[in-house]
């Protein structure tokens, strides 16, 4: 629930309101905006009576939240969420691309990708170092060595790195590497990770499950938020549908849904998406028009020889010329894609 205080309330009322809450076991969580202060209340809502918040001459009103999800909801935060990492800003304005391989195959293979993609106008390099494949016997990721690779392409192009965290053994350990920790879509129900990720203070980009709900979903990014991280950022990434041409439906009414029912960033996926590199830049397009705050493809120098998603790569050529097609759009839309020059 929110309590929404009157204009003109000051520090000490809030904190006799937030005092109160804590006492009753709430976890609170401030907003101050310019016009009112919201103080957002996550426990027992049969508690809230014997408070009597309403009371209080401060106090406008108090508002329960209905939805399952709290801490995720429009109604809790009506401002959107921007995440700062480093010198960018996700969810505001700026558009952001990243790009990189699906996995990282060898040291020679991700730097000369991450250049490219700098070149290219991307800010963010993509590379999976732990791979959870469908079969046991397809490539599983350079691990530790991949994230070093990483390291050392962003030290050279200055690009900063997400990559996906597979395992709650190994979330300090891509912690140490990675600016965004990614949670595949096979793991977005996987309650022990996500409460682990939450612990660490990096923003989290959370791809949605195969066949997950919105609402699912969004109660996924809830446990991520309840556990104390509230950089996350949506992704989708298409759905399994009875479709068989493309690898997955991507779902692109989600990105107005959630920016509806939520006030996190949202990211789309056209690569996973669609599963065929043609199809990436006319999907990318309408992700943009459809509002998102960021892309993140699949790029590789050969896609021909790549261990994994070759068909859904683009070659540096032609991911170059998506960013230009992207820009122009961005620029009819009024927001800039950060890192493209001209």
């Amino acid at each position: 629930m929110i309590i929404v205080l009157k204009h003109g309330s000051g520090e000490a009322e809030i904190e006799e309101i937030t005092t109160r809450l804590k006492e009753e076991g709430f976890k609170v969580h401030l907003s101050q905006g310019v016009e009112k202060t919201i103080i957002g209340a996550v426990g027992d809502r049969t508690r809230l009576q014997s408070l009597d918040l309403e009371a209080l001459p401060w106090v406008e009103k108090v508002v329960p939240i209905l939805a399952p999800y709290k801490l995720v909801s429009r109604e809790f935060q009506p401002v959107d969420t921007v995440i700062r990492i480093g010198p960018h800003t996700i969810g505001g304005d700026e558009v952001h691309m990243m790009a990189g391989p699906c996995a990282v195959e060898s040291r020679s293979q991700l730097l000369e990708t991450a250049h490219a993609v700098k070149v290219a106008g991307a800010t963010f390099l993509r590379g999976g170092a732990f791979k959870p494949r469908t079969s046991p016997y397809s490539f599983q990721g350079l691990e530790e060595e991949g994230l070093r690779y990483l390291a050392e392409a962003r030290e050279q192009t200055g690009l900063l790195v997400i990559t996906e965290v597979v395992d709650v053994r190994d979330v300090k350990l891509v912690a140490e590497y990675a600016d965004i920790l990614q949670i595949g879509a096979r793991n977005m129900q996987n309650f022990f990770l996500l409460k682990e990720v939450a612990k660490v203070n990096k923003p989290v980009m959370l791809k949605r499950g195969p066949s997950a709900t919105l609402e699912e979903w969004m109660m996924a990014a809830e446990y991520l938020m309840d556990g104390g991280n509230y950089n996350v950022m949506f992704c989708e990434r298409g759905i399994r549908t009875f479709e068989t041409y493309t690898r997955n439906t991507l779902d692109l009414s989600m990105v107005p849904a959630l920016h509806a029912l939520s006030h996190l960033p949202v990211i789309v996926d056209p690569s996973h998406g669609t599963g065929r590199w043609q199809l990436v830049q006319p999907m990318a397009k309408a992700a943009l028009a459809a509002g998102a705050d960021g892309l993140i493809v699949e790029v590789h120098p050969q896609p021909e020889k790549a261990v994994s998603d070759g068909k859904q790569s683009l070659t540096p050529p032609n991911f170059k010329l998506m960013m230009q097609e992207l820009s122009r759009l961005s620029s009819a839309l009024d927001r800039p894609l950060k890192g493209v020059v001209g």
